[in-house]
């Protein structure tokens, strides 16, 4: 077991992209085996510690920052084995928790094989995407990680182990779930009683479902309920041939009408992923690409997965549907090789670069919104994300996940009175998107920073289901104290 308690070594898991800045911890331990993992959590309570489990630093929300905790970090864990075929076109493969998401997907594809989630940064860990159910543009068609984990293996609290293979426990028709662990202690308790919103991503709080799978309630628990050590992930034949274009509109509601033509069950075409650029995020990427037309009202990009055959067909279909809306077709990027696929690829992750550049040149941090609500619902939530923005006078840009209904508002101020204005603005949108029916969060978790906003999705009789679960599983509050349930709610003879 490596341990570590110096400022120099401390110090990079006091951050992450969230930009909070009050973290702190005694020192840093770096199993190198599960066994090791276990004995540590398993010696906790005698020697009093507590732990925050450090993923990569990639997430959002300050999941990995310690407010006075030991940090457990996974990266040391990495081990990624060999994909096993099963059935006509499946696989799995079995990979570690401190493993990077990007290393698994190369190995795999070069064997042939494709892992579908793919959340924007690449460089996180495996079990961070599975405690943070990670997702990203691919999920329009794949859903979330939790559609591609098999098993998982979860040190619990106490050092106990839990293999647990999807399928094995379910909760019974009372959402009572039982089961037995490796040391012959029994476990018994009840599924949450909360109903789940009708949004198509969802990352906010413990799943709950009639009849749920156990593993699913430990997926997205952001590590609070145990640290998963280990996990065999789905994979699916590599795609033989990808269509990937961007498309521009002059007009909104024609760029509205071809996602909605896109997504239409009817339609031959399933794309992978739909994502949406609005006009002033094109204004920002025409600094860097100067053909995006200028006179565009915003932009879709999405990807088809065909086969050499098809091809033909499916692009005659797809110029159908881009003239039928009125698409800008003679100025929009078509991609069908790879080389032109990664400059295009390129060309989405360059938005964010942009504005990272822009924002440092005023002294602020943006203010980013993460809700989805369900799909009926979101014209509403995003006319009301413009009109607000627009009447503040911010500088803003909308992009993202529209297949989902869910696209992500950065707010960029100009100056500390914006920021301030910014911050207020976006509990009203936490407002509105739970008014219509929504998330808080679709894929970047709660973790530190929107823990307080959780009451007002599940209120307070919600956070208890929650908290009673986070007991029975965790009775001395050994995990991520602080991350997902809001904290005073943990604490003993607390009213709210």
């Amino acid at each position: 077991m490596i341990y570590k308690d110096d400022p120099d070594s401390i110090r990079g898991f006091l951050e992450d992209t969230s930009n909070l800045k009050s973290g702190y911890t005694p020192g840093v331990y770096f199993p190198e085996t599960v066994d090791e993992l276990a004995e540590l959590l398993k010696s906790a309570i005698k020697e009093h510690r507590q732990f925050t489990i450090a993923g990569n630093g990639t997430g959002t929300t300050g999941g990995r920052i310690p407010q006075g905790e030991y940090v457990i970090s996974m990266q040391k864990l990495d081990r990624i084995g060999e994909p096993v075929p099963f059935g006509a076109d499946r696989a799995y493969i079995t990979v570690q928790a401190g493993a990077l998401l990007e290393t698994l997907q190369k190995k795999v594809e070069h064997s042939g094989w494709f892992y579908p989630p793919d959340p924007t940064e690449t460089l996180c860990f495996i079990g961070s995407t599975i405690a943070n159910n990670s997702s990203g543009a691919k999920s329009f068609k794949y859903g979330s990680t939790r559609n591609h984990v098999a098993r998982i293996l979860l040190i619990l609290a106490d050092g106990e182990r839990l293999n647990l293979s999807r399928g094995v426990c379910r909760a019974d028709k009372d959402g009572l779930f039982r089961f037995t662990l490796p040391s012959g202690r029994e476990m018994s308790f009840r599924r949450p009683e909360y109903r789940m919103p009708e949004t198509s991503k969802h990352n906010a709080g413990y799943f709950s479902k009639a009849e749920m799978d156990l593993i699913d309630l430990f997926i997205g628990s952001e590590g609070t309920l145990g640290v998963i050590a280990e996990a065999d992930l789905l994979l699916t034949p590599l795609p033989s041939a990808i269509i990937s274009c961007l498309v521009y509109f002059r007009k909104i509601d024609e760029l509205f009408l071809f996602v909605d033509l896109l997504k239409e069950p009817e339609q031959s075409v399933v794309p992978r992923a739909i994502e949406f650029f609005d006009s002033h995020s094109l204004e920002f990427l025409a600094e860097r690409y100067p053909e995006v037309p200028a006179n565009s009202e915003g932009a879709i990009f999405f990807e088809l997965e065909t086969t050499p055959e098809r091809k033909e067909g499916d692009l005659d279909l797809l110029f159908g549907l881009m003239e039928s809306c009125n698409a800008m077709t003679d100025e929009s990027w078509m991609a069908l090789d790879r080389d032109e696929q990664d400059r295009l690829r390129q060309f989405r992750h360059a938005l964010p670069l942009i504005v990272n550049d822009w924002l440092s040149r005023q002294y602020e941090s943006k203010i980013s919104t993460d809700m989805a609500v369900p799909e009926r619902r979101f014209r509403a939530l995003f006319d009301f994300y413009r009109s607000s923005c627009e009447q503040e006078g911010f500088v803003y840009i909308i992009f993202g996940h529209i297949g989902d209904a869910h696209v992500h508002l950065n707010i960029l101020p100009r100056n500390h009175e914006e920021f301030l204005q910014a911050k207020a603005l976006y509990k009203k949108f936490v407002g509105k998107a739970l008014e219509l029916g929504g998330t808080l969060s679709a894929e970047h978790g709660i973790g530190k920073l929107k823990s307080e906003y959780l009451v007002g999705m599940y209120h307070e009789s919600g956070i208890e289901e929650m908290v009673r679960i986070k007991k029975y599983l965790d009775p001395f509050l050994l995990l991520n104290r602080g991350n997902l349930i809001p904290a005073a709610y943990l604490e003993p003879n607390t009213t709210h």
